[in-house]
């Protein structure tokens, strides 16, 4: 417990900000319980304002909260929200930072990934998703290469950067924690990525299992993985194409993460990694809807912005 203590003092106090007088509503589901009363616990110590609420856990991730808890959610200055199922992309999140809120989503957290994640300085990692922005921001086209067999390239098409540094202090304001990458919703994308990381449903691939995904035009046309390749299947039944769309392309900032452990909400974030997502933008920028949102988690990438080769921050850099 006292770990998880350490955690939520990081995460309430450094990443939120919070203060005395504002309100705080902690969102948690009967399986993340511990992990939200930590958090509550630091709330309360803080603000005479703060509410834990707790519902089932959602049945995919984007699915919607209980009216009552989108409510909370939106009422308060500052959400914390460690869930079985993401709340990043819903309703729900979204009105509240309309509303002013300052949000931080913890989706499929553990208390593993809770303690190793937050068991960082998120000043630095802020620092080092500047860094990042800087090299790319200004590019119209990005190309990433493995020796894995990635070598695809997005067009930017104009859109915003957006960093994920962990440090949500404005209001409106939104961050996933474990926090630190840079990202964006590019407008098309051509090429091969591979998989050799993480991604759901088989947590961390074993050294000799590659997912390969071909994608034309800004749609992915071939998938090698069956479970997968099934679960865009039955997203394509409701929304078509949508569920086929090349959303995200990440690069990782959060050296802190030594190693990936099997956890896309944390290993996304590893310095010296990028992921590729495929299926729902619509909140980062783009403007696809879908029920889904996929990320791939790609070892070793080399960047190029406009031709430029990218530092990337490296595991273990300050």
């Amino acid at each position: 417990m006292v770990a998880l203590r350490d955690a939520a003092e990081t995460a309430v106090r450094q990443c939120l900000g919070l203060e005395t007088g504002e309100s705080c509503a902690v969102v948690t589901d009967d399986e993340r319980e511990p992990i939200g009363e930590a958090i509550y616990e630091v709330a309360t110590e803080i603000t005479d304002d703060a509410v834990l609420v707790r519902y089932p856990p959602g049945e995919t991730h984007g699915s919607e909260p209980p009216a009552p808890v989108a409510a909370a959610m939106a009422g308060a200055d500052v959400v914390l929200a460690p869930t079985t199922k993401s709340l990043s992309h819903t309703r729900a999140r979204t009105e509240a930072n309309e509303a002013g809120a300052r949000v931080a989503t913890l989706p499929g957290i553990t208390e593993d990934v809770f303690t190793t994640g937050l068991d960082a300085d998120y000043e630095s990692i802020a620092a080092h998703c500047e860094a990042v922005r800087e090299q790319v921001a200004d590019a119209d086209e990005i190309r990433v290469t493995t020796d894995a067999g990635t070598d695809i390239t997005f067009d930017v098409g104009g859109r915003d950067w957006f960093s994920d540094t962990g440090i949500v202090h404005e209001p409106g304001q939104m961050s996933n924690l474990p926090a630190g990458e840079v990202f964006i919703s590019p407008t098309t994308a051509d090429g091969t990525f591979v998989v050799d990381g993480t991604m759901r449903p088989h947590g961390l691939l074993e050294e000799d299992h590659r997912l390969t995904f071909e994608v034309e035009d800004g749609l992915v046309t071939h998938i090698s993985d069956d479970e997968i390749r099934e679960t865009v299947e039955t997203a394509s039944e409701a929304v078509e194409d949508a569920a086929y769309n090349l959303a995200e392309l990440g690069i990782g900032t959060n050296v802190a993460v030594t190693e990936l452990v099997g956890s896309v909400l944390l290993d996304e974030k590893a310095g010296g990694t990028v992921h590729i997502a495929i299926g729902d933008n619509a909140g980062i920028g783009g403007e696809t809807e879908a029920p889904i949102h996929l990320d791939g988690i790609v070892r070793e990438p080399t960047v190029f912005a406009d031709g430029e080769r990218v530092e990337l921050p490296q595991p273990g850099d300050s």
